[in-house]
């Protein structure tokens, strides 16, 4: 049976990986190219070395400027929304009538469309703004509370579910051990709840924290980088660099390429430190 597997796994396997090949890593690769070039359609490319490189870093503020406002963004909604998300959960596995409902009501914001989600909350936040004689896009502040409330609304119930799911799956007799050795709430929390859900805690600051690095729909929707391109995050301004003139197309993709690395690089430290954390549990 081995011997057959092994035989046979080359021609299952090999769809899938001219199908990985041809949709992601020539297109990665050549995206990787363009980033040295001038261009302005894929035809007519000249190389011109790191120059797109250093405009982006040295040349371009809105870039840097954007890379901060995307990691105020993101430090922010990690935080809020694991930590709402983790109360809930806790809440939602008490037992209580009612918690299928309360389950599927939180759930269901995570189902809308990103660029729907920014109009809706558009109008809310300046149904509210317009009372003080504003709107979102009058200060790069009111667009990054609008998203962290934007980001909180939608993720909240997606990563509720994996933490009940991980609370699920805790034995109540550790807790009930605990209890009898005279460990208050708070202890049993800490000592026994969170290892035991750090599986959980890993996918979801996993989650939360792509997601957040990435934003482009709701950021698009909402304030769409105003004012002044303020309040754009980095995928908005790859976006607007790269469609924004003729010639900075070179540059866009630059941005486009340090943007990768930067999620990547964050993504894997992120993955290497909770992953250490479960083993050390």
């Amino acid at each position: 049976m081995g011997r057959s597997l092994k035989r046979w796994f080359p021609v299952f396997v090999l769809p899938l990986s001219l199908a990985f090949l041809i949709a992601f890593v020539i297109p990665f690769l050549f995206g990787i190219y363009l980033s040295f070039t001038r261009f302005t359609t894929v035809g007519d490319a000249s190389f011109v070395g790191l120059s797109n490189y250093v405009t982006a870093l040295t040349k371009d503020e809105n870039f840097l400027r954007a890379l901060w406002f995307t990691v105020k963004f993101t430090v922010v909604s990690v935080i809020s929304v694991n930590v709402i998300a983790f109360l809930f959960a806790l809440i939602l596995t008490r037992g209580i009538r009612g918690t299928n409902l309360f389950r599927t009501v939180f759930f269901m914001p995570n189902l809308i469309g990103g660029i729907v989600l920014g109009y809706i909350w558009q109008l809310i936040i300046n149904g509210v703004l317009l009372r003080f004689g504003v709107d979102i896009t009058y200060d790069a502040t009111y667009g990054f509370w609008g998203l962290v409330v934007l980001m909180n609304w939608q993720m909240i119930g997606y990563m509720m579910i994996i933490y009940i799911a991980g609370l699920q799956n805790i034995p109540p007799e550790m807790q009930e051990v605990a209890a009898i050795d005279g460990a208050g709430p708070l202890q049993i929390l800490r000592h026994v709840t969170l290892p035991l859900v750090s599986s959980s805690i890993t996918i979801c600051t996993f989650l939360t924290l792509t997601n957040s690095f990435k934003l482009f729909d709701q950021n698009y929707a909402l304030t769409g980088g105003a004012p002044g391109r303020e309040s754009s995050m980095l995928a908005l301004d790859i976006f607007d660099t790269f469609y924004g003139a003729v010639g900075s197309e070179g540059v866009g993709q630059a941005k486009a390429v340090l943007f990768f690395l930067i999620v990547a690089a964050i993504a894997l430290v992120q993955l290497r430190i909770s992953r250490k954390r479960e083993v050390d549990v």
